[in-house]
């Protein structure tokens, strides 16, 4: 039985079979998470993707579903982070969607959240240049998170909405019609491990934070750091704060980790459309267009005074970045 989506009236008709079968397979998902053990070895490895990355069983099993799943649904195109190139699922369809099937899959063994990233754009006749383009030419991007509760976030570009699964019907209710980011919050989400391979602007920006309310913030805050990008987001759209990944100095690092299409550019499509902000550091990121499938961004986003404070401290010179690291004060409030 497929996944029923109470309020479905607030999706463009055309979307809907494709927000309906992505809803379905992420019930299916779910019930398989919820099982943990008692499902096998889900964070087993079981290779690596196009780029390195260590996949667990979990990721390729998701994939799997929805890829079979999706072509009935009108998706021409499928660009997967477990795939090398994209797949053609209906030469018929509509649609060109992008998706990291279990984003944050290193924390399935210790019971964390995870989720399922996706983005929707009207398709073009060369599979790739379906999905390299404009960030702002998607029709639709969202994730579904697997936590304590499941449920979908999506946007079509009319601001951003929130569907929880009902456990016991099966159905997506929409629960909350108009997500807004707080400009309120003291978080900040970053792992901080990386600090002496940051660039100075985003060492600043952290020191001035971690420096509370004796510094030039005039506050104290707290760090957040989940590892998974479907949970940082959620935490941001629910309460506030701002989430880094920024590039740095290791090899293969100049562009942070994070996937232009299938991660970095829905999530900023929602928040974006909840009142935040989303940058590569200094410029939008929406505003970008992904030179590969599975290219790299560096990524700051959340609340909107937040994200611009962070884009000011790369905007300086370079002399007045460091003589941050000898004088504080030059930003307040």
């Amino acid at each position: 039985m497929g996944a029923e989506i109470i309020s479905s009236d607030r999706i463009p008709t055309d979307l809907v079979p494709v927000i309906s079968v992505l809803c379905e397979v992420s019930r299916d998902v779910a019930r398989i998470i919820a099982k943990g053990p008692l499902a096998g070895a889900l964070g087993a490895g079981v290779g690596e993707n196009t780029d390195g990355d260590q996949q667990k069983a979990l990721d390729v099993m998701a994939d799997e579903m929805f890829a079979a799943a999706l072509g009935t649904a009108g998706v021409r195109f499928y660009a997967s982070e477990e795939q090398e190139q994209v797949q053609e699922l209906n030469p018929q369809g509509r649609y060109a969607l992008a998706i990291d099937p279990l984003d944050g899959s290193s924390n399935i063994d210790v019971n964390v959240s995870v989720g399922t990233i996706f983005s929707i754009f009207e398709a073009k006749d060369d599979a790739e240049a379906s999905f390299l383009r404009k960030a702002r030419d998607q029709v639709a991007g969202g994730y579904v998170i697997y936590g304590p509760a499941t449920a979908l976030v999506v946007t079509f570009g009319h601001g951003t909405m929130m569907f929880t699964l009902d456990p016991e019907s099966g159905r997506f209710i929409l629960t909350d019609d108009a997500m807004h980011i707080s400009d309120t919050s003291n978080e900040f989400a970053i792992n901080a491990s990386n600090y002496r391979h940051w660039s100075k602007p985003v060492r600043a920006y952290i020191d001035d934070c971690l420096a509370g309310d004796s510094g030039p913030r005039d506050r104290n805050y707290n760090m957040r750091w989940v590892a998974s990008l479907v949970a940082e987001t959620h935490r941001i759209l629910s309460r506030g704060g701002v989430f880094l990944y920024p590039g740095d100095a290791r090899p293969g690092y100049e562009n942070g980790r994070l996937r232009m299409v299938y991660e970095c550019a829905p999530i900023a499509f929602l928040v974006e459309q909840a009142g935040g902000k989303a940058t590569d550091g200094s410029d939008p990121l929406l505003d970008r267009t992904a030179e590969a499938l599975h290219a790299r961004v560096p990524f700051v986003f959340g609340s909107a005074e937040k994200v611009d404070r962070v884009a000011t401290y790369h905007d300086l010179p370079e002399q007045e970045i460091s003589a941050l690291f000898g004088q504080r004060g030059l930003f307040r409030g």
